[in-house]
């Protein structure tokens, strides 16, 4: 009776632990449809597609994010900025030690495997060829590919590509352009640099979406002849699809109201896989959306807080009530505004631009330190996009 009352007990306590878990991204279903990866709470986790007890696959205090599957489902590829910047990892997809492939101080994206599944794709602001550049930002990425076991990266396209996804050949694909530096969170925008839906074929480019509004998240259909997409052609954020031969005959697959559909994509049977107001949704073909109850088990006591070695610094400038010192530090190549104890102690990084920022002074209450830094320059005062004109800012 003891022992049936501990194992009571333990039950009770695993239960309890166990949450439904929401506010999860980048979900993306496997290629053979039966499970989901998605970042949550800055790690990768995996879940049946069905829904259930999520399997958490990373636990690192860094922040991991943009799951991608394997063409064979036996690997994930994402992002994780655990030294520093956000470097390409693969990890199996029963679990592992993740390994890293690029070491670049750029930051990087993965968007998909090739189709024979040896390299992955990603972006990244690198090396812009003379030949095409458009202006110095960080916003304005090239596309490269990366051998899944590591080594240099080729770049494939010096004009930015995301959401790749492949129609059978690596030299074939769908993505989202890129026109600036728009927030991609927002909403109900319409403007020069909505993103378009393209066709890149063999070093050609063709526009297939015209909307003026936001069209992304191309996904191809296992037999290439659809293209998934999400747009706000009819307000929120939904799935649409189109015929790869025709991409003005739109149909519209979900119906989704007041919020919007975020991340999209396709496993090999045709289930879509999305999210929506925080949660995970599965569209298996000829039913309508489900969302999938998916519940965690963590350890939420870890720190979240990484751990930086800081020496050195520039510019330093003191709080009005002499209590806190705000400084410049190079630690990854660009200058950041860290803020301490006048009495010395731990530094707090204030800023995670990929130019230099250097602090000037405290505002007079204190709560704000202002700083000049290249970031953005608005159009109607640029000069010349060079790092030597700083703007002004406060953070």
């Amino acid at each position: 009776m003891k022992n049936l009352f501990t194992l009571l007990l333990l039950c009770m306590q695993i239960t309890a632990f166990a949450s439904e878990a929401l506010w999860m991204r980048y979900p993306s279903i496997s290629p053979d449809g039966n499970s989901i990866t998605f970042s949550y709470k800055g790690d990768i986790w995996v879940v049946s597609s069905n829904g259930g007890r999520a399997r958490q696959l990373t636990s690192n205090t860094a922040y991991d994010y943009s799951p991608i599957w394997s063409p064979d489902g036996k690997e994930i590829a994402f992002a994780s900025d655990r030294r520093g910047n956000f470097d390409i990892y693969t990890v199996p997809a029963e679990g592992g030690n993740p390994k890293r492939l690029t070491t670049h101080s750029a930051s990087e994206t993965p968007w998909s495997y090739t189709p024979d599944g040896k390299k992955i794709v990603f972006s990244a602001k690198i090396q812009d060829p003379a030949s095409s550049v458009l202006f110095p930002k960080s916003t304005m990425t090239e596309l490269y590919a990366v051998s899944k076991d590591g080594g240099r990266a080729e770049q494939l396209l010096a004009t930015p590509a995301e959401e790749v996804s492949f129609l059978g050949s690596d030299k074939k694909f769908v993505y989202q352009d890129k026109k600036g530096g728009e927030n991609i969170w927002r909403k109900h925008h319409t403007s020069s640099i909505t993103r378009d839906i393209w066709l890149y074929n063999d070093g050609k480019h063709t526009k297939l979406t015209t909307f003026e509004g936001e069209d992304r998240y191309p996904c191809v259909s296992p037999d290439g002849s659809t293209i998934y997409y999400l747009s706000e052609r009819e307000g929120n954020f939904n799935v649409y699809s189109f015929p790869l031969s025709n991409p003005a005959q739109i149909t519209r697959i979900t119906n989704h109201k007041t919020h919007p559909v975020r991340f999209l994509s396709v496993s090999n049977n045709g289930t879509l896989c999305y999210g929506y107001d925080g949660g995970i949704y599965v569209k298996r073909a000829n039913e309508n959306p489900v969302k999938i109850k998916v519940e965690t088990i963590a350890d939420n006591t870890a720190s979240n807080m990484a751990t930086l070695s800081v020496s050195g610094g520039s510019g330093a400038t003191i709080s009005p009530d002499g209590k806190q010192i705000a400084f410049a530090s190079d630690r990854d190549g660009n200058f950041d505004i860290y803020i301490m104890s006048a009495k010395g102690g731990s530094a707090k990084k204030l800023t995670k631009y990929s130019g230099s920022e250097m602090p000037s002074a405290f505002t007079p209450d204190g709560k704000y330190v202002v700083f000049s830094a290249s970031i953005q320059d608005p159009a109607q005062s640029a000069l010349f996009p060079t790092s030597a004109m700083p703007e002004l800012y406060q953070v």
